[in-house]
């Protein structure tokens, strides 16, 4: 069984705003490749909601997109929220 899984504002924003930044840099295609990675770990956290490691928040799990980009989502009684995406590169916020 799988969880529906929302999206904050702030995920969006920074979703956008990576989207943007990879493609800038290294083109469509490694924006399309995130874009695809990222599906598929959401697909994978509705699923398997525990499977990636905890943070110092409760009920708050940071899964991983690729090397160096994460995504942190919060795990509620019936749904998933997808909180926003990490820079892995940056000092951890949670």
């Amino acid at each position: 069984m799988s969880l529906p899984v929302f999206w904050t504002p702030e995920a969006e924003d920074t979703f956008g705003s990576i989207i943007d930044f990879i493609r800038n840099n290294w083109g469509e295609k490694h924006a399309v490749n995130f874009i695809k990675r990222s599906e598929k770990v959401i697909n994978t956290i509705s699923t398997q909601p525990y499977m990636f490691k905890g943070s110092y928040s409760q009920n708050i799990r940071q899964g991983f997109v690729t090397k160096q980009r994460s995504l942190f989502y919060q795990i509620n009684d019936n749904y998933i929220v997808i909180l926003f995406f990490w820079d892995n590169r940056q000092e951890p916020i949670i």
